[in-house]
């Protein structure tokens, strides 16, 4: 490579030691805000788009709720929104199974995989790493537009006279293969299934871009020992995504076949109507294998960065080094490999082998173990540490306890016996709400208070982060955890009235309560929303550039850093990042040489 100067769009010259100079390049509202390739406003846009997505999802399962909690009330004002799909003030059957699945689909994908390690994987790996930023701007930049087309994609689908997509967030065929199957099935299938093949394209440019940064990028002396959880949980979550992402696409072209080009993947011997269809040869139960090679991995994938976050703001805001960092980052690999292995623990009841079910149930209890020894690392660092209750910290300690919660549980349906009494009913709902619903919005919520200084230069209102805290932890219990007994006693989820049901009408009052809940943890979210946009202008300005007295990187940076992060040398790396209370010192950067009188070096 030749000496000139290295200059990108909205880049400051970098030498060819990677050293900012001083010619920066003028952008324009377009290039800086719109087609960015800068990490930080990217991850920004993966944020707030995540966060539009999080409130259309939330509304829709308000609605539903509002159908399951009150099924016989009429509410004169759907209709007034929502036309034919809610005649007479009650949301139809088809719009029913329409939220259902679009809530499913937004929530899983759109916000805790794009909107979650889209934000926290683009900010953190290069300013955490020592790097000016990823290791392809533009692909960077791509992988958030493909997100912006899918996302548009499946929002026109909500448009269609049709509707959108039903039928479930797993669309199983031969539902979703056959467009006259139901009315969930036409046009709003076709862009459901497109948009999520555009959105895997996305991720995977997403992932080949993370784990290139991580390997190559490092500053000096950043080794691989060395790099804070945050960037493990996102290192893990990427690779994830890169295997398992391509088997899920697949999938969706396949069933594209079959619904367009006469194919048979996954239809054999079927009537509808009374007209024997010609497709024969193909298996239902294909499409389950290819989806849950993606949609096991997909559980880890959502809940692996938040692992990271969490162990990062807890080491913080305890002020002692993580309990067990070998440990966190065995058991995060132990957790990324054995998620390949579990996915036919969602198929018990699909008459597989009972012997090939015990070899997945085997291994999906064994998959208990990395994740006990993380939840008691976490335990170990609170244990006598000098706790500060930031928002940040308690929604931290809350993501522990809804792991716990829901991982109990796992162990329940990860059992085939048990399994094949409560596959599908509330009680599987309860289990993955808490273990990777819930518990990944507690960690993003932990890592958007506490990086929200270094993304904004302000600071949110901890008064509401209080309330926005305890009203999400409260309501969460109270929706979620009498669903498990709603399930032990078979209740069937997906059901449009249970009050027709003589076995469920005993949990009419319960299922009130319930949705009463779901209503107002929707509006605890709406302040924080308030809370957050109304601090990105007229929060507390931040004067310190490390308030948290953070030991890694990005704290070394400009409050507001421009595109390269350093308007110097990139720090160089002298210990790990969690020496708190070391040796009568309350914390110690990881730019700080070691010193020879140093006790464990």
């Amino acid at each position: 490579m030749s000496n000139e100067a290295v200059i990108q769009p909205g880049v400051a010259a970098l030498d060819v030691h990677g050293h900012a100079g001083v010619g920066h390049h003028h952008e324009s509202f377009i290039t800086k805000y719109l087609f960015s390739q800068d990490h930080k406003m990217i991850a920004k846009q993966y944020m707030i788009t995540g966060m539009v997505w999080a409130v259309i999802g939330g509304l829709m399962s308000v609605l539903f709720r509002i159908q399951l909690g009150f099924p016989d009330a009429t509410l004169p004002w759907l209709e007034d929104i929502f036309g034919h799909w809610a005649k007479g003030g009650r949301i139809s059957p088809e719009f029913y199974y329409a939220l259902i699945t679009m809530h499913g689909t937004i929530l899983i994908f759109f916000v805790l995989t794009a909107g979650l390690t889209g934000t926290f994987a683009n900010f953190l790996i290069p300013l955490q790493l020592g790097a000016r930023d990823m290791a392809s701007p533009f692909m960077n930049m791509l992988s958030y537009w493909f997100f912006v087309l899918s996302s548009i994609i499946m929002l026109s689908s909500l448009f269609v006279q049709t509707g959108p997509a039903a039928g479930g967030w797993t669309v199983y065929p031969p539902l979703s293969a056959l467009g006259e199957a139901s009315i969930g099935s036409k046009i709003g299938m076709d862009l459901w299934l497109i948009s999520m093949a555009i959105f895997v394209v996305s991720q995977l440019l997403a992932g080949l871009n993370y784990v290139s940064t991580i390997l190559n990028m490092r500053t000096k002396g950043m080794t691989m020992t060395r790099m804070p959880l945050t960037i493990w949980g996102v290192f893990f979550t990427a690779a994830l995504g890169l295997l398992s992402f391509p088997v899920l696409f697949s999938g969706f072209i396949l069933l594209l076949f079959d619904r367009h080009l006469g194919t048979s993947f996954y239809l054999s011997d079927l009537v509808v109507a009374g007209n024997v269809l010609p497709n024969e040869g193909g298996s239902a139960i294909l499409y389950q294998h290819l989806f849950w090679f993606l949609g096991h991995p997909e559980v880890y994938i959502i809940i692996l960065p938040t692992m990271g976050i969490v162990s990062e703001i807890m080491s913080v805001n305890a002020r002692k080094p993580i309990f067990g960092y070998t440990a966190m980052v065995a058991s995060l690999f132990a957790i990324a490999v054995l998620s390949f292995l579990v996915w036919a623990h969602h198929m018990f009841v699909s008459g597989m082998n009972p012997f090939l079910g015990s070899i997945f149930v085997l291994l999906t209890l064994l998959i208990a173990v990395p994740s006990s020894i993380k939840v008691f690392n976490w335990l170990t660092t609170l244990w006598r540490g000098s706790i500060r209750l930031t928002p940040a910290m308690l929604f931290s300690i809350g993501f522990v306890s809804m792991f716990i919660s829901g991982g109990l549980t796992g162990i329940w349906v990860g059992n085939a016996t048990i399994d094949m009494h409560v596959h599908d009913t509330y009680f599987n709902i309860a289990h993955f709400h808490l273990v990777m619903g819930v518990a990944a919005f507690m960690g993003m919520f932990a890592g958007i208070y506490h990086w929200f200084p270094k993304m904004y230069g302000r600071q949110m209102n901890n008064t509401m982060g209080y309330i926005h805290f305890w009203a999400t932890l409260v309501l969460a219990y109270v929706i979620f955890w009498p669903m498990h007994y709603e399930g032990l006693a078979g209740m069937p989820r997906r059901y449009y009235d249970y009050s027709i049901w003589e076995s469920f009408k005993q949990f009419a009052e319960l299922n009130k309560v319930i949705s009463t809940a779901a209503i107002l943890v929707f509006l605890a979210q709406v302040l924080f929303l308030c809370n957050f946009f109304y601090s990105i202008w007229k929060g507390r300005k931040v004067t310190n550039k490390n308030p948290w007295d953070a030991n890694t990187l990005e704290w070394t940076t400009p409050i507001n850093p421009g595109h390269g992060n350093w308007p110097g040398e990139i720090p160089e790396v002298h210990r790990w990042p969690y020496d708190y209370g070391k040796d009568g010192v309350d914390f110690i950067p990881q730019t700080e040489p070691v010193t020879k009188e140093e006790s464990g070096y």
